[in-house]
């Protein structure tokens, strides 16, 4: 038991590490190769936020888990919107912008409505999985479009200034040694978590919605509170919302595609129902705040009450 929370503690670490290290890598490598600031920052450094998810998930479908990884992919989101964004407007107000409430955050409803109806049947397989990645290429043409009409940078300051002053073999370096250690981390914290499952008796479903999802959303917690703390509350926000895009469309297909995968069915009826109800929670919150111009300090209480309500519910079931 033991083995087990240290492989979970250590897998996180390195998980965190290696996935900063690995967006830096491939995000200055593929400027080296000409990719314009612009297509990194939505392709590599948006999706990277969402590489530890990723990879746990490809992890826990090789070894027959994939319940896990669909755990992963909700618990990442509804821990992402309740605890990552609800933090952040503890700290400092955020200020709401038009194009977050006509865009970003309807794009996220309905992504997260095409989530839901994919579960519907309590199956993925490869055509839902076809299905899910076909709306992340469509989710990306339209980000791409906002994003070029907007002009507004997608990564902060200090993250594109790495990206570019990084050589480009520092970067292949970086983007190598950065896909090992995910590949060794994600296997370790899977190994862990699903030991830990088996050891309580508990369902690897709550192991992903819990232990995985929360430490896998550690990097948005991190860069989220770090981007309030310097004033950059749009680039917290906006990875949020984009690492809730690429959860639903990336992450939890990646069982499907591997193999036919039976979904539990609490999956739906009880965790993808949160994860609804806190997106619209947001929705709401942006709409309610929208003439005052920042989601305040009791908007963050809301998020936050209802991720630990949501929390403890799983706990006291599962006890």
């Amino acid at each position: 038991m033991l083995t087990a929370v240290a492989l979970i503690i250590a897998g996180l670490i390195i998980l965190v590490w290696s996935a900063d290290k690995f967006v830096i890598g491939a995000a200055a490598t593929a400027r080296h190769l000409g990719m314009s600031p612009l297509l990194v920052g939505l392709t590599i450094v948006a999706m990277g936020t969402s590489a530890p998810e990723v990879f746990v998930s490809i992890m826990a479908a090789l070894d027959g888990a994939g319940n896990l990884a669909v755990g992963n992919a909700l618990g990442s989101n509804i821990t992402n919107i309740g605890l990552v964004l609800g933090i952040t407007a503890l700290i400092s107000p955020i200020p709401l912008q038009k194009k977050l409430l006509k865009k970003e955050l309807p794009l996220l409803v309905l992504v997260s409505i095409i989530g839901g109806l994919v579960l519907m049947d309590l199956e993925l397989n490869l055509t839902d999985a076809l299905i899910l990645f076909a709306a992340m290429g469509f989710a990306l043409y339209l980000m791409f479009l906002n994003s070029s009409e907007s002009g507004e940078p997608i990564v902060d300051e200090d993250e594109a200034a790495e990206i570019e002053n990084t050589p480009m073999r520092k970067a292949l370096l970086l983007m190598v040694l950065g896909l090992a250690a995910l590949l060794v981390s994600s296997r370790m914290l899977v190994d862990g978590a699903v030991s830990v499952a088996t050891f309580y008796g508990v369902s690897e479903l709550v192991i992903g919605l819990t232990i995985v999802a929360i430490g896998t959303s550690l990097p948005e917690l991190a860069a989220s509170v770090a981007s309030a703390l310097k004033g950059h509350h749009d680039i917290a926000i906006g990875n949020v919302i984009g690492s809730n895009i690429f959860n639903m469309l990336t992450v939890m297909p990646v069982p499907g595609l591997l193999a036919v995968t039976q979904v539990e069915s609490m999956a739906l009826y009880r965790d993808y129902a949160v994860m609804m109800v806190m997106t619209l929670m947001l929705l709401a919150l942006f709409v309610v705040n929208y003439r005052k111009g920042t989601m305040g300090r009791f908007s963050g209480l809301l998020l936050t009450g209802g991720f630990t309500a949501y929390l403890l519910y799983l706990f006291i079931e599962a006890s």
